[in-house]
């Protein structure tokens, strides 16, 4: 699947109705499980999951991953958009409370929410999932949008479902 997803093409920072960003989404699950079916390596998955789901989620103007590098650190790994971060402590931010605790943190203003770092000054709505291997948080997969509830439950829930599935079985590197 080098040439991507197959998705009808929608413009780059479109917010479409929730409805249509959770059938795009579950549209395009599928081709990005066959896409990474068989891969075990991590930084080969999250380029190819940042690559995949920047294409599927318009709304969105930072795609990617942080990864855990030390004790309470994590690190910018493979992503889609603007200068991203380079470290965040779990002390930190949306990205840092989604690694301390272990659960997905879903924030429809980030202007609302304590301590949030302003990587992007046009972020303005975020969704942070972790990403658990053998019990242990790796990395934290981060999507930001340019409008307020730009992210829903439904599609954290599916992209939840998709990190579990991708990441059984990946293997350090």
């Amino acid at each position: 699947m080098s040439e991507g997803i197959l998705l009808e093409k929608v413009a780059r920072g479109v917010l479409l109705p929730q409805t249509e960003r959770v059938a795009r989404l579950e549209a395009a699950l599928p081709q990005i499980l066959a896409a990474v079916a068989g891969e075990t390596g991590e930084v080969a998955l999250e380029a190819t999951l940042a690559c995949l789901l920047w294409e599927a989620l318009p709304q969105t103007n930072w795609c990617g991953f942080y990864r855990r590098v030390a004790e309470g650190m994590l690190a910018v790994g493979p992503y889609q958009g603007g200068m991203g971060c380079l470290r965040i402590a779990f002390e930190r931010g949306v990205c840092g409370a989604c690694a301390r605790t272990a659960t997905t943190q879903l924030v429809p203003d980030v202007h609302a929410f304590p301590g949030h770092i302003a990587c992007d000054d046009a972020t303005r709505s975020e969704l942070v999932i972790p990403v658990m291997i053998g019990g242990r948080l790796e990395a934290v997969l981060d999507l930001d949008s340019p409008h307020p509830e730009g992210f829903s439950g439904a599609e954290a829930r599916l992209l939840e479902g998709l990190l579990a599935r991708t990441f059984t079985g990946a293997m350090k590197g």
